[in-house]
């Protein structure tokens, strides 16, 4: 891959990412990751601004590895989750207004809309927000190097897993 990326190509490739999470093939889902990815989701403060570092203030997940994902993935199917996925939830995962905000020799910047559908308990449930990525485009697949996810309805019911996002 390269710099020469096209928009498509990297839609696809997100399309394949929420695809994989909608059919909870989590550990095929975490081979879109970079082994040094900074997986991020701020939370939002009393004053209704995000939360700048997550080293230092509260997020709702940070991960500053593909490791942290691992272990939540293997929580999950070892049902060792907080979160508890049984029955397993339905999701479905749409995104729209992808713009491509800088090119690098290695990297794609990104920026994309996002609403996700999750069912469980005869219940429907709807988170939406807005995901900055930085893409590897160095190697010969696609590969997350950044995310970070600003969950806009953050007022929920229950935990927060990396399925619903």
């Amino acid at each position: 891959m390269s710099t020469d990326i096209t928009r498509t190509e990297i839609e696809d490739f997100l399309y394949l990412e929420n695809r994989l999470l909608d059919d909870r093939k989590f550990e095929e889902w975490l081979e879109c990751y970079h082994e040094d990815v900074d997986y991020w989701m701020p939370a939002w403060d009393v004053d209704d601004t995000l939360t700048q570092d997550p080293k230092k203030e509260i997020s709702l997940i940070y991960y500053p590895n593909r490791g942290g994902l691992e272990d939540r993935v293997f929580r999950i199917r070892t049902e060792r989750s907080s979160a508890t996925s049984i029955p397993e939830p339905r999701t479905g995962h749409y995104l729209t207004n992808l713009e491509i905000l800088d090119r690098r020799e290695a990297e794609v910047e990104v920026r994309y809309n996002w609403i996700s559908y999750y069912y469980r308990y005869q219940t429907t449930d709807h988170y939406f927000g807005t995901t900055w990525l930085t893409i590897d485009t160095s190697g010969p697949e696609l590969k997350i190097r950044k995310k970070k996810i600003v969950l806009k309805n953050d007022f929920i019911h229950h935990v927060v897993d990396i399925y619903q996002l």
